[in-house]
């Protein structure tokens, strides 16, 4: 098959020599190299058609060399994750023909992988028989806020104040909060918009400003209170000082059994009327409180004293191992959690006792920050779930909550209930969650899963009645993850029936419209000549994936590549890699018509974060199933459906934003956040490709979406390339880093994505292309000298 591929193995090797190159270096007994490309980058044309494609000569011989000339007696992928447990082939108990199997054979294989991703992580142990040795996720940490963020909070407070105290400074304070609101272009976060530019200027000042401070009041609390990523986790380290002090009481925030989660805790025993987990941080704080300062006005603000009051408990118990204990959930932490975190350095012990052929202990796995402190100590081959109990109670709870939240919200603004709606489910955040998202799904239905009595298995499900379901079913579209079609066909097969049964109902069109849209489209395939079989089966399709035995979107590739024109060529790749219909009991069909007749009728477009330990654009994986079904959409209907992004990371509280509202809270939050400019430089080399990698997703996320607004790239440019310090900082460590950072904001500008830029900017970032392109240019020369 590969030589079908690509017919002359030499014609595509990038030596002229007729043997294949093997990059690495070699020390003693220890060989490092870097794993092959996976072969897109030969045909580019291959992204649109080739979701199966078959690794290269190139990439066999790698594998080949290291087991039968270097003769390893055991291989480590190093960094989550590689491509060879992606490879074609079939989904467990490989064959010989599968080309894992084929490339990498019966050699031992570990895998230090992150403890929150149970997904991706059993795909290598199912298909590259990898034991895992997990490690802890980068130390968490609250954003807080900085530079006109900060300002803007200060003068929030100040116009509160002189309302009772000072009447005649209202009007100084509210030109300068519309001054500093306009320069940041807060007002696009918080859906202040107009056509002309500069019609907000002339909105009525004290409509504008009660509008804008009743809004900004709860958006500023929570970008303070977002948890970010404080550096990178380093192998077998345990976080030390203030990212030890943050991390605690973030794990410690979520409750547990017998514990009602710190801030909760602390605020039990202070006596306050609220929740800190799922109070509206802009209400007002109507109960004042010994314990807070006269200063807290809102919920929010007394949260973030419960913030400041837990870290500050935390630091002194890391430093006085028995101190009082006046809140309850301190002794938890105290006996459990910290002992748990001090032993991080089993990760680099039990790696060795693989390598050694020695048992590496099993473990829990998932995110840790959001309820599952079990999961440490890390240093474990961690397991992932029984997929018969999915959907758990638990998420059916969350799944529920999150799918009122989403019909009330699309209701609000369009002034009519959602008919149709897509939604990507990911295999690894199912293995996390235990099925929220596939929960969210049934419960949009109007379907109930039924567990059995012990077990808690779910053995059917039940027809939620409308008269209890209080609205309208909503017709649901999953596209579901390579993955998640290998380790989830109950689910599949349950969904499915879920959706025939849902269909078979009589109930009226504006309360069921996935009933009446399968009954037209029956009449409309057999009108196009289908049997009556053929035409029923294919009106009944809502579950679209990738080939068996492929996986992905389908879009990394052209992004990365620059090979694409526009809408048509990235809904083209995403239909390509996506118009397998799936039916349960293992069945697949190509059916390209059939996945277009559904995006045709989306009105929604839906993805689901379960934690933020990661954030959208922390991955590719994002933008291909968001981005890539948004653009097929657009693609078809001419316009962007609406796209929401669902927040489960407090279960207690799941919330819906529009994506152009999750973006700009990461954009506050993490992008341009110097706290976390600052941890990720504390990692030189693999710091400067975390900020290389956050231009690329949202760049990519644009370019499918439509949702990323110019003063983003604006303010990339100015605190990633524009500032002297960051600047030299990737200069020094990675340079390839700094170089295409600037090429992909020139890109975005070539590409019509930034067009409010200044040709100032751009000389600019063109100059420091040309600047990086030289350093890389004398260090390959210097090297080969």
């Amino acid at each position: 098959p590969i030589t079908t591929a690509i017919p002359n193995p030499q014609s595509h090797s990038q030596s002229s020599n007729p043997q294949f190159p093997i990059p690495g270096l070699q020390l003693g007994h220890i060989f490092i190299g870097v794993q092959p490309a996976r072969g897109y980058d030969l045909d580019p044309a291959l992204n649109y058609h080739a979701p199966d494609l078959e690794p290269t000569h190139e990439y066999l011989a790698f594998y080949h060399w290291v087991r039968s000339h270097f003769k390893a007696q055991a291989i480590a992928h190093i960094g989550k994750h590689g491509n060879l447990e992606w490879l074609p082939g079939k989904g467990v108990a490989l064959s010989e023909t599968c080309y894992p199997e084929v490339a990498l054979g019966a050699l031992p294989h570990l895998y230090p992988f992150i403890v929150n991703d149970p997904g991706e992580g059993a795909q290598a142990k199912r298909r590259a028989q990898a034991v895992i040795v997990d490690h802890l996720t980068p130390p968490m940490t609250r954003a807080e806020l900085y530079g006109a963020l900060q300002q803007l909070e200060g003068l929030i407070d100040e116009y509160y104040e002189a309302q009772s105290l000072d009447p005649t400074r209202l009007k100084v304070i509210s030109d300068r909060i519309t001054t500093l609101v306009l320069q940041e272009n807060l007002h696009q976060d918080l859906g202040l918009r107009s056509d002309n530019p500069n019609a907000i200027d002339h909105l009525q000042l004290k409509t504008f400003i009660s509008e804008f401070i009743t809004r900004a009041d709860g958006y500023l609390c929570e970008l303070k209170e977002a948890q970010i990523r404080d550096g990178l986790h380093i192998f077998g380290q345990c976080p030390q000082g203030r990212q030890l002090r943050d991390l605690i009481v973030a794990i410690a925030r979520h409750p547990g059994k017998g514990r009602l989660g710190l801030t909760r805790s602390i605020a039990q025993h202070w006596q306050l009327d609220f929740d800190p987990l799922t109070a509206n941080p802009a209400d007002s704080l109507l109960t004042p409180s010994p314990h807070l300062p006269s200063t807290c006005r809102t919920i929010g603000d007394a949260i973030e004293h419960l913030e400041h009051h837990a870290a500050n408990l935390i630091e002194s118990l890391i430093t006085s191992p028995t101190p009082h204990l006046p809140i309850p959930d301190l002794h938890w932490i105290t006996t459990h959690l910290i002992p748990a975190l001090q032993q991080t350095h089993q990760e680099i012990t039990h790696f060795l006792h693989g390598l050694d052929g020695r048992y590496v202990p099993s473990g829990a796995s998932g995110a840790p920050t959001r309820g599952r402190p079990e999961v440490l100590p890390t240093g474990r081959n961690f397991y992932s779930v029984d997929i018969r109990a999915i959907p758990t109670e638990s998420a059916w709870d969350v799944g529920r909550k999150a799918a009122e939240a989403l019909v009330e919200q699309y209701t609000q603004e369009h002034g009519e209930y959602p008919k149709t709606l897509a939604l990507s489910i990911w295999g690894t955040s199912t293995m996390r969650t235990g099925g929220d998202d596939l929960a969210e799904a049934l419960a949009l239905l109007g379907v109930r899963p039924v567990w059995d009595g012990s077990a808690r298995r779910v053995i059917d499900f039940e027809i939620l009645p409308l008269s209890v379901l209080g609205r309208p079913r909503v017709d649901v579209t999953l596209r579901i993850s390579g993955f998640f079609r290998d380790a989830f066909p109950n689910l599949i097969d349950l969904f499915g029936q879920a959706v025939k049964a849902i269909a078979a109902l009589d109930e009226p069109a504006n309360q069921n419209p996935l009933a009446a849209q399968v009954q037209q489209e029956i009449q409309t395939w057999q009108t196009a000549g289908l049997t009556q079989e053929q035409a029923e089966r294919r009106s009944h399709y809502r579950i679209f994936g990738s080939k068996p035995g492929a996986y992905g979107a389908g879009l990394q590739g052209l992004i990365e590549s620059q090979n694409w024109t526009d809408d048509q060529d990235l809904a083209r790749a995403y239909m390509n890699w996506s118009s397998y219909a799936y039916t349960g009991q293992g069945e697949a069909r190509t059916d390209p018509e059939a996945f277009k007749q559904r995006l045709q009728q989306l009105q929604v477009v839906l993805h689901n974060q379960d934690n933020r330990e990661h954030d959208l654009l922390d991955s590719d994986d994002y933008y291909q199933f968001q981005g890539g079904l948004t653009a097929a959409v657009r693609s078809l209907t001419g316009t962007n459906p609406t796209t929401y992004f669902g927040d489960h990371s407090l279960p207690e509280n799941p919330k819906i934003r529009k994506l152009q509202q999750e973006i700009a809270k990461v954009y506050r939050s993490r992008v341009v956040n110097p706290k976390w400019i600052a941890g990720v430089m504390r990692h030189g080399y693999k710091g400067a490709f975390e900020l290389a990698a956050t231009v690329d997703y949202l760049f990519a996320y644009d370019a499918t979406t439509h949702c990323v607004e110019d003063h983003m790239y604006q303010g990339i440019a100015q605190a990633y390339l524009f500032d002297s310090q960051v600047q030299e900082f990737v200069q020094q460590k990675n340079p390839w880093a700094l170089r295409d950072m600037a090429e992909r904001l020139l890109e975005a500008n070539q590409r019509g994505l930034w067009q409010d830029v200044s040709e100032k900017v751009l000389d600019e970032l063109r100059a420091i292309a040309l600047q990086a392109e030289a350093t890389i240019e004398d260090s390959t020369a210097n090297s080969i000298h």
